[in-house]
């Protein structure tokens, strides 16, 4: 997949989950899930024991279905492991620009991690696809979002860390672009506890959530006019 269509799936999905668990047998029972929940995309960190194995497993034996992609990628060492191993969009929790660098010659998706606004800036002006918010839940959640679109309305930014299926759509309002989800639909405690038909159901409720989100955005802004929704600036 080319980087133009990673981004475009990203967008229209409007969630990304953050796959941690134990094993092999793990990540594809909840990419599987998830697929079948409506989001055909998933983060496997690197925080995970054999997150190599891991993406080019899955890569393997479900990439033609699921979009998989590499989280917690810290440096360039880590970032060529994981493309060569067949991921196709790397996420990090800080801004690398070797890592951002990388992503765009190889022509796959980059979602650098920011928090303040001076980061913000420096990830997308770098040319990383999205911003990844982290730790949103931490700093003020959807208030922090919509803080920073305020000034940034050109950035497309990904709220991450705390996000729950109660507090989904308030981000969505907020001004996020996508949410970075973990718990409830990557981990081996979710599996365990309700198997993968609870994944399924969850992903299920949060395309849902971020889908009913935008409609009440849209809706808003059609009863606004066009000269007060403010200037959006394009990428220099």
């Amino acid at each position: 997949m080319t980087r133009d269509e990673a981004r475009t799936l990203v967008m229209e999905v409007g969630v990304v989950p953050v796959i941690r668990v134990s094993s092999t047998r793990h990540a594809i029972a909840a990419a599987e899930a998830v697929h079948t929940g409506g989001i055909p995309i998933v983060e496997i960190t690197m925080t995970v024991p054999g997150a190599i194995h891991l993406i080019r497993e899955l890569s393997q034996r479900v990439g033609k279905d699921v979009l998989v992609g590499a989280g917690t990628v810290l440096n360039l060492a880590a970032a060529r492991q994981c493309l060569d191993a067949g991921a196709e969009f790397l996420v990090s929790p800080g801004f690398d620009p070797g890592v951002v660098e990388l992503a765009q010659r190889e022509d796959k998706l980059v979602i650098a991690g920011a928090l303040t606004p001076t980061e913000v800036i420096a990830a997308w002006n770098a040319g990383s696809d999205f911003v990844k918010v982290f730790p949103c839940s931490a700093v003020g959640g959807p208030k922090y979002i919509q803080a920073l679109r305020a000034p940034l309305p050109q950035v497309p930014l990904i709220a991450t860390g705390g996000i729950s299926l109660s507090t989904a759509a308030d981000y969505i309002r907020a001004g996020a672009m996508a949410l970075g989800v973990s718990g409830e639909l990557g981990s081996t405690a979710a599996l365990e506890s309700g198997g993968a038909a609870r994944i399924t159901d969850s992903a299920r409720l949060y395309v849902a959530a971020v889908r009913e989100a935008r409609a009440e955005v849209e809706a808003v802004l059609a009863r606004v006019e066009p000269s007060s929704r403010g200037e959006v600036y394009e990428r220099q």
